[in-house]
């Protein structure tokens, strides 16, 4: 008796038969643009850990937001660096600080045509560099700090934020901040809960870009790198308080955990392609070691392939250029 040749090849052979049969496919809309934007600033500053990054100016974020748009990218996520920071983070929540008045131009000028979001956390915004307010022995205090989240999300809201990054990894933040957002009329303001946020080592060149005045670390809040089933648990509990989008950060270290909460969830699913990780590949590609733009591609295969709705990468225009 003879059997049929069994050759999986057959599916390999030409560039159109590959593109044909490939079981996943890259769209723009399913990236998010992080971008920064420093107060004072008249013409953007490039971040040496990271080529191609900029602080914003007003200026600069207007442009790097259009060309996200030309792209057919789904959305921007902003982050604050303010000229003045304090114990509590003020100007988090004051609606003329730096973030809340970026919010408000990106959204006049591009909401209709990209998804505005904004990081709610104060480690941008407290001269510790901690993502909550301290108590007297120096360690984060849980609701003292909740108290600050809902001051920031309302302040978030009431500039056009869509979705609002609570990525500080403090226990029961969505809850709160989701009872507040409806008290005040903001039913339909989005919650991405950075729910498996671990204490990484790849978020380095991230504090540059947002002038970390951080001493220490955040492993008494953020997960241990250890620990898979509890990113689970986190994002279990952040979906029963109210998120609407579960967060997974760093993607590249954690793609088991991504897959994990993937697979469970009832909501969306987004991945944070960090710092360190652009880094990395973007030091390797300058020294000639690998291909930049098929590292690139395949990084965010990758993190897709395991389970995530939508990455959040700081290629997102220029990949996004590739796609269309």
């Amino acid at each position: 008796m003879s059997f049929p040749s069994i050759r999986p090849r057959r599916l390999r052979t030409t560039p159109a038969m590959r593109r044909l049969t490939t079981e996943l496919r890259l769209h723009p809309n399913e990236l998010v643009l992080p971008l920064f934007i420093r107060e004072g600033l008249d013409e953007a500053v490039p971040l040496g850990s990271m080529p191609g990054v900029m602080q914003h100016s007003m200026d600069s974020l207007r442009r790097a937001t259009a060309d996200a748009v030309a792209a057919g990218v789904g959305g921007v996520m902003l982050f604050g660096v303010p000229e003045v920071r304090d114990a509590v983070g003020s100007q988090a929540s004051d609606p003329d600080g730096i973030l809340n008045r970026a919010t408000r131009v990106l959204v006049d000028e591009f909401g209709s045509d990209i998804v505005v979001q904004t990081d709610l956390c104060l480690d941008e915004f407290t001269d510790h560099g901690h993502c909550g307010v301290l108590d007297e022995k120096g360690a984060v205090d849980n609701d003292a700090t909740l108290e600050r989240y809902v001051e920031m999300a309302l302040s978030q809201a009431r500039a056009g934020s869509a979705i609002l990054g609570l990525s500080g990894m403090m226990d029961g933040q969505v809850a709160v901040v989701r009872q507040a957002l409806d008290a005040e009329g903001f039913t339909d303001t989005a919650i991405l809960a950075y729910s498996a946020k671990y204490a990484s080592a790849f978020y380095g060149p991230f504090r540059e870009a947002v002038d970390s005045q951080l001493q220490g670390d955040r492993r008494t809040y953020q997960l241990d790198p250890a620990n898979r089933r509890e990113g689970m648990r986190e994002a279990i509990l952040d979906e029963a308080e109210g998120a609407d989008i579960v967060m997974v950060k760093p993607a590249m270290s954690y793609l088991d955990v991504l897959a994990d909460v993937a697979a469970e969830s009832t909501i969306p699913v987004w991945a944070y392609q960090v710092s360190g990780e652009y880094a990395m590949i973007e030091a390797a590609a300058a020294n000639g070691w690998i291909d930049r733009r098929r590292a690139i591609e395949e990084s965010v295969l990758g993190i897709k392939r395991a389970g995530a709705d939508v990455v959040l990468t700081y290629w997102a225009t220029e990949l996004a250029g590739w796609l269309r």
